[in-house]
């Protein structure tokens, strides 16, 4: 097949899309190859193994850390391995197995189609769970990030979270298995079950006979939602090196996700406040009330945490600052259609608190809806102002406004870029214990008045997790930020914190994982990879700064 193979040079003019992604980092390749199965992705892997090349691995380019972006080498963009494979019946529900290109908003339509596209060549197992998939009540996968075009494999890669991570954890919890291929071509057959780890002790064995043993080292696991860096546990399954990873260590070649019943009812609420105060004061009461509903530090997810959807269980809350609604108002002025017409935000609203509530019946969903409504107008917040939404169609409007604000960010630094082309955006993706959601929200205040510059606060308040989003003007202001973003980073990491809760570390911020790791930290996680990856090959610059072998 190695003869066969097609690798594609000029890529900047051939592929230009594959230099960049959503970070707005740009990059360069010699080439670029897109594999269409496994068989492919190893053969490409090999050949590149041969010949000395660096490897930079592409899902859908959603990501805004710069994982993506090639610095020199080829590129394997796994966009056409994009098919469903097959599903299986487990002991607590249903597995569908996928390859690593197919968007997450692909594999919603195909389940909500009733997965047209599994029943030919099936074996008998399979069409039985085909049949029971068909018969019984509507079938999901939780994970729900903000860019629905984000491929699988780039969800398990980073593993990924976004809003509902509140109640149903990040993607990690929702893959059941993986098929990897190493940086010399390799396979491996990963589970839930096995292979595991003997306490830190661990032994691989590829299908090619090769074999990669060694002691998973201590690097740093905070006890908050966390997306930096490897993830290591005593006895873990080492399907879990590999999912959040940032295909540093292997390419993701096939992947089987857990699915669950979806609830019955999925109703919101958009709630606004004349304060950023009297918001916090509402998310820490209603948070209190609904603790049961928070996902508890666990790898996988319990299906019978659905029994909490009899009481109405909080999936999602999310905080929006008064900079953010300054920043929407703007924009709806400069564009009226701007998110199908946003509905008007008055200027005596000063913060924005967004819940979702999963319940089975309508009445459960009432009851927590209005319990929470409630804590809201015992906090100060505007009962005649809230957003209700009970149907779809309404619920589809809070969502239309969720994903309004990081469109506006966007917009907003690209039109500064058209005067300042050096600016970037600066986004922080830190979260921390419970106890510091104050303190952190006023390292921000204090930071942000002293430097002055343009911001806007939004994100998943439920897990202490908000990203702070940084609008330079000038170069001046860019570099200001870059130092203050540095400075909150190391006091977040000292307040028992991450400073990637999501989105993972990239290329961009590698500088943030030395804060979190240190010196050592740092070095055993060069050593794990080393172990996987002796020359380094697979993603350069991703995790750890750039080191194209020199």
């Amino acid at each position: 097949m190695t003869e066969t193979l097609e690798v594609f040079k000029n890529v900047s003019e051939s592929w230009p899309d594959c230099l960049k992604d959503e970070s707005r980092l740009n990059g360069q390749a010699d080439s670029a190859a897109f594999p269409r199965n496994e068989q492919e992705l190893a053969a490409h892997l090999a050949t590149a193994a041969r010949e000395a090349v660096p490897v930079t691995v592409q899902g859908a380019r959603t990501g805004i850390a710069g994982g993506a972006v090639p610095q020199g080498g080829r590129i394997l963009n796994l966009g056409r391995m994009n098919r469903l494979l097959g599903l299986r019946q487990t002991d607590v529900g249903f597995a569908l197995r996928a390859q690593p290109g197919l968007l997450l908003a692909e594999a919603r339509e195909l389940l909500e189609q009733g997965l047209p596209t599994l029943g030919e060549g099936a074996d008998a197992a399979e069409r039985a769970a085909l049949a029971a998939f068909r018969a019984g009540p509507r079938q999901w996968f939780a994970p729900d990030p903000t860019e629905t075009g984000a491929s699988l494999g780039g969800m398990a890669a980073a593993n990924a979270s976004g809003a509902r991570s509140f109640f149903y954890g990040p993607t990690r919890g929702h893959i059941e298995s993986l098929r990897v291929v190493l940086a010399d071509g390799a396979a491996l057959a990963l589970g839930r079950e096995g292979p595991r780890a003997q306490g830190r002790a661990f032994e691989l064995t590829a299908e090619s006979g090769r074999v990669i043993r060694g002691t998973l080292p201590a690097v740093p696991q905070p006890a908050v939602k966390n997306a930096a860096g490897y993830y290591v546990r005593d006895d873990m399954a080492l399907l879990d090196l590999f999912i959040g990873g940032e295909g540093t260590l292997g390419v993701i070649a096939e992947l089987e996700l857990r699915l669950l019943p979806a609830p019955t009812i999925c109703w919101g609420a958009l709630l606004f406040f004349p304060s950023e105060s009297n918001a916090l004061d509402a998310v820490e009461r209603i948070r209190e009330r609904q603790a049961d509903d928070r996902m508890p530090g666990i790898q996988t997810f319990d299906p019978a945490r659905l029994g909490r959807f009899a009481d109405g269980a909080l999936a999602a809350m999310e905080l929006f600052d008064g900079g953010t609604l300054a920043l929407l108002r703007d924009r709806k002025s400069q564009q009226p259609s701007f998110a199908g017409g946003l509905p008007d935000l008055p200027e005596a609203w000063q913060a924005g608190l967004y819940l979702e509530y999963h319940a089975d019946s309508e009445a459960a969903a009432e009851s927590a809806l209005m319990d929470a409504v409630e804590s809201a107008v015992a906090c100060g917040g505007d009962e005649d102002a809230a957003w209700l939404a009970t149907n779809e169609r309404e619920m589809d409007r809070l969502k239309v406004f969720r994903h309004a604000v990081p469109e506006a960010v966007n917009l907003t630094v690209d039109d500064r870029r058209k005067t300042e082309p050096s600016i970037a955006k600066l986004g922080t993706d830190f979260a921390v214990p419970d106890a510091e959601l104050r303190p952190v929200f006023e390292l921000y205040r204090d930071g942000l008045a002293q430097a002055g510059l343009d911001h806007v606060k939004f994100g998943h308040v439920g897990d202490n997790h908000v990203h702070v989003n940084l609008l330079p003007r000038d170069a001046a202001e860019y570099e200001s930020g870059r130092a203050l973003v540095l400075s909150w980073a190391r006091a977040a990491v000292a307040m028992g914190g991450t400073v990637s809760a999501e989105h993972g570390i990239g290329k961009l911020k590698t500088e943030l994982m030395a804060v979190m790791a240190g010196a050592e930290g740092l070095a055993a996680m060069r050593a794990l990879k080393a172990l996987f990856d002796p020359e380094g090959r697979l993603n350069p610059g991703t995790l750890f700064p750039h080191n194209p072998f020199e």
